[in-house]
């Protein structure tokens, strides 16, 4: 039974970490488009004009949090596999969701409660930044749901590697009476050092006995 449920937290685990990889993609072939829509806006100045301006920063730390998921799912595929024997990727998937987690609380907490969040970010001069937040604005609704979606999605994902990993390594045997000899060859082949002794442990002080005293019991 419980190799049962073992399996079927790693397939959950598997599954809902696949989500979170998917999102991951969608975020780097976003910021590929925007990087080359940005390379052609920077050809097209003048003096191959690009070496005054700053660097757009909203892209590449798109990218990175692409990137960023796409390790995480890594990390999660690598601790479901190997859940059975070590608990060390788990500890590792569940400390990158915290700090995860930790991140975007953080950052959405400052967009609702701070009316001057835009402060806090440096200007891009992609106009990407801009553009994202008014398609967000527009559709709120939507980007609400699915921004949910995937919080959701990491909230289960974390939950799923700490059943895992109070669940403990995978146990071949219950008991002593589960020894089956497939699994243990190296007890069919045993050796037995010594002579056997056969009777209670009473009956084998008596016969050392005797054998220290032989002439007391012939007489």
């Amino acid at each position: 039974m419980g190799r049962l449920v073992r399996s079927c937290m790693q397939s959950i685990l598997k599954l809902v970490n696949s989500l979170i990889g998917m999102v991951g993609m969608a975020m780097i072939l976003y910021a590929l488009w925007m990087i080359r829509v940005w390379q052609r806006h920077m050809a097209d100045l003048p003096f191959g004009g690009g070496s005054d301006l700053p660097v757009s920063w909203f892209i590449y730390t798109f990218l990175g949090l692409g990137v960023t998921l796409c390790v995480i799912t890594c990390t999660g595929h690598i601790a479901a596999e190997t859940a059975n024997g070590c608990c060390l990727y788990l500890k590792q998937y569940m400390l990158l969701l915290i700090l995860l987690l930790l991140l975007e609380a953080g950052v959405t907490a400052d967009v609702f409660l701070n009316r001057n969040w835009e402060e806090d970010f440096p200007v891009d001069p992609s106009g990407n930044f801009a553009q994202l937040k008014d398609f967000v604005m527009s559709n709120f609704e939507i980007c609400k749901w699915i921004g949910l979606s995937i919080v959701s999605v990491q909230g289960l994902s974390l939950l799923l590697a700490m059943i895992l990993k109070a669940l403990g390594p995978h146990q071949y045997y219950d008991s002593d009476d589960d020894y089956a000899p497939d699994r243990v060859p190296l007890l069919r082949n045993a050796v037995v050092v010594g002579d056997p002794v056969y009777g209670s442990n009473r009956d084998a002080w008596n016969i050392k006995i005797n054998d220290k005293h032989p002439a007391s019991t012939m007489v």
